[in-house]
């Protein structure tokens, strides 16, 4: 095939601003499709991406239109897989900036847009949603002008909804978007952007072909890790598997590789075919998680099944890092990295969904620094890692570049917001009409646990938030343990600001007395730093009526029966049987605050 002949490109958007629509217009417009097969977020196949109407991974497509071949990737828009559409923005020459003509420019809007800045691709701007009442086309048209310098006839509009504008779209992209520029009689060369276990197959790589081409037979090498293996099949996804001749230079599409291991095959490595001598390409940044959490079986028989499901996860998720960890109230488990919360539940669902296991998830951490008295530097990613307090010298804690996009009408409420959360501000820029992003420094630690939650409620769900890791940053953080009958319960200790110890716990034992059931003797919850107790609930026992059976006579007999009760009960708990059960539900319960 002609390299003239293909378009490479992905859509990047805000969430919920119609990227998956749009993929599913296109798909139809170009007959890739049947209607009758035609359903709602074709891409999005997984089951939670259906069940929480968001893209949760990356997924390529290719089309025919006016003679070319389009290789469409759609892309997740929330801020914790905005490593998925680097991975696609590597992969293509130009991308599809799509703009809700009703919202406006958001966060994540202009987070992705520096993305493909940074690759250097073509971007065509396009306001979708124009068939609603509330778009305002002449505003969000100025809004992208001033954003990227583009002029106004390059703005174009479309309604994914009803198809409006689709057609002159994909002409624009056959138009403006550069075909490849591979060597096609150059060493085979081809970048893998996305990969996923098959239990029949092995590992299958998404890839973009740089150079010369793949087909079955072949012996594929991949050169970072100098895996050997036969190609079993090539061919491209429309969006179902289809088997090629062979997958040629510019080309995108799918590699058997029949490898079982799944170390093999890494996301961002090249690969190549046996004999010839091909340069690496250039590959991603490795993405550092910053959120940590221990995942642990509820059985401890389950550990060596979770540590595969984690592996086959990480697979086609290069994001997650997970590396074992053992804990006396727990048993075997794993540290995972994450990119955040989200990113942590979507994991933890699938992990429950896809491989049927139970599991208990410690409270999330961010990355610290602990430098010690002798001047060693320690990476902790768990309370249970800090030395004693003797020897730290000081802790230093990851900070974030945070915009804020809101209406000005929620400025001083978002400022409070901030201002509560340890962050410091920087400046404020005016957009198109009565919005403004706010931009701020803050600790990535006040961002994780309920800072987007606030900002959405503060602001009545119109602002938007994109981060970026900066740098570290002395913090006056201590442990924050969580004792529940008098017991230490490991998996919901935490590392707290010390001025915010008091208002942290509290929450935590009342959430806990909310959600652990009553039992036949009372339950101390307390939270403790140190050995100072700064936050306690108590719930109140389970009470059977001795005393039923007594009617009238000497109240001593009364007296005698509840003496005997509370006698037992201190007795049960003096033996060790007033153990309590902490259900999966309270701890998440504590994770979100």
């Amino acid at each position: 095939m002609n390299q003239n002949e293909i378009r490479n490109f992905c859509i990047i958007a805000h969430i919920d601003h119609g990227k998956s629509t749009l993929a599913d217009r296109m798909l139809e417009l170009t007959g890739t499709v049947d209607k009758r097969n035609m359903k709602k977020q074709l891409l999005d196949s997984m089951e939670l991406e259906q069940e929480k109407g968001i893209t949760i991974k990356l997924a390529p497509a290719r089309m025919a239109w006016d003679n070319q071949t389009l290789n469409l990737i759609d892309t997740p828009g929330h801020v914790d897989f905005n490593y998925e559409v680097s991975r696609s923005l590597a992969a293509v020459e130009g991308a599809i900036l799509l703009v809700d003509a009703t919202q406006g420019v958001q966060a994540q809007t202009i987070g992705n847009l520096y993305l493909a800045l940074a690759q250097d691709l073509k971007i065509i701007p396009v306001l979708n949603k124009i068939d609603l009442p509330a778009a305002d086309v002449e505003t969000r048209t100025q809004e992208l002008i001033s954003l990227i310098g583009c002029d106004a006839s390059e703005v174009l509009t479309v309604s994914a909804k009803t198809g409006e504008g689709v057609e002159a779209l994909l002409d624009a992209v056959v138009d403006r978007i550069p075909a490849p520029s591979g060597d096609s009689d150059a060493p085979a060369r081809a970048m893998v952007f996305d990969s996923f276990y098959d239990e029949f197959k092995g590992v299958v790589g998404y890839v973009r072909v740089v150079d010369g081409s793949f087909k079955a037979g072949d012996t594929l090498r991949m050169i970072a890790t100098k895996v050997e293996s036969e190609i079993l099949d090539v061919g491209h996804l429309d969006p179902g598997f289809v088997t090629d001749a062979d997958l040629a230079t510019g080309q995108i599409g799918y590699i058997v590789s029949g490898q079982k291991e799944i170390e093999g095959i890494r996301v961002g490595d090249t690969m190549s075919t046996s004999g010839t001598k091909a340069e690496p390409l250039a590959g991603y940044e490795e993405v550092k998680p910053m959120v940590f959490a221990g995942i642990f079986p509820k059985e401890g028989s389950e550990y060596n099944r979770m540590r595969d499901a984690m592996a086959k996860l990480k697979l086609s998720d290069a994001a997650l890092t997970f590396e074992p960890e053992q804990s006396s109230a727990l048993g075997f488990g794993l540290r995972c990295g994450f990119l955040g919360m989200l990113h942590l539940e979507i994991i933890k669902e699938r992990l429950a969904r896809e491989f049927n296991l139970e599991l208990v998830v410690t409270v999330p951490s961010v990355a610290y620094q602990v430098t010690k008295t002798n001047n060693e530097v320690l990476t902790i990613k768990s309370p249970a890692e800090l030395p004693e307090v003797t020897f730290i010298d000081h802790i230093d804690e990851p900070w974030v570049k945070a915009d804020v996009v809101t209406p000005s009408a929620y400025v001083g409420a978002v400022m409070e917001l901030c201002q509560n959360k340890h962050a410091i501000y920087q400046n404020t820029e005016y957009l198109e009409g009565d919005r403004v992003i706010l931009h701020y420094e803050m600790p990535l630690a006040s961002v994780i646990v309920d800072f987007y939650d606030k900002l959405k409620s503060v602001t009545a769900g119109y602002a938007s938030l994109n981060y970026e890791i900066m740098d570290y940053r002395v913090a006056d953080v201590v442990r924050m343990d969580i004792l529940v009958a008098e017991e230490p319960v490991e998996a919901l200790s935490s590392l707290v600001y010390r001025d915010e110890a008091h208002e942290v716990g509290k929450s935590i034992v009342k959430t806990l007395k909310e959600e652990i059931p009553k039992k036949m003797f009372v339950i101390k919850l307390q939270a403790a730093v140190g050995g100072t107790i700064v936050a306690g609930e108590r719930i109140s026992a389970m009470r059977k009526d001795v005393t039923a059976k007594l009617y009238g006579g000497d109240v001593t007999r009364k007296r005698k029966l509840l003496e005997k009760q509370k006698k037992g009960k201190a007795k049960m708990m003096a033996m060790g049987k007033g153990k309590v059960d902490i259900p999966t539900d309270a701890y998440l319960k504590v994770l979100k605050r």
